[in-house]
């Protein structure tokens, strides 16, 4: 059967806070593809990154993807370059998958300046909006729901989701 719904979205755009409440909502779990990573690998992301490489970083979180969305039937929560890798695109067809779309601004409010996420360490508003630009078609395009979270609460970006779901 697979998740009720997958989000999808550049850091900043709520995956995890909108997710988490989502899934309370449907009466289902919430799964966080980042925080199995982190439990395979047995340190935080920003570790991973550091120590390992993102090359390996991508492998396992592909792995963890293919995993979730065979599993697990809750609201799923991608991290934001998991769209990358051309196998989680294939398998993300037929899927709900819903994209929170956020404006620059908004992410790097939420996100941070002194941020600990690893793609974003050295300039993070730049390197953020090169992250979002390069993405958007990617996310755009494996979206069957669009929700734009900008200047909207968590509670409203759900209640839209819900909707736009049938639900």
């Amino acid at each position: 059967m697979g998740p009720r719904a997958v989000l999808i979205g550049a850091p900043g755009s709520g995956k995890t806070t909108v997710g988490r409440l989502l899934a309370e909502r449907l009466g289902v779990a919430f799964r966080d593809t980042d925080t199995d990573v982190e439990t395979v690998a047995g340190k935080p992301v920003s570790d991973i990154f550091v120590e390992d490489g993102e090359e390996r970083f991508r492998e396992l979180e592909a792995e963890a993807v293919r995993r979730a969305l065979a599993e697990h039937d809750g609201v799923l929560s991608l991290g934001g370059g998991a769209i990358l890798a051309e196998a989680t695109r294939e398998l993300l067809a037929g899927h709900p998958v819903v994209y929170l779309e956020v404006g620059l601004s908004q992410a790097v409010a939420r996100v941070g300046l002194g941020s600990a996420r690893p793609l974003l360490v050295l300039n993070p508003r730049s390197q953020l909006k090169k992250l979002m630009d390069a993405r958007r078609p990617i996310y755009e395009e494996l979206s069957t729901v669009k929700i734009t979270t900008d200047e909207r609460g968590p509670d409203e970006v759900v209640d839209e989701i819900v909707k736009e779901l049938g639900g």
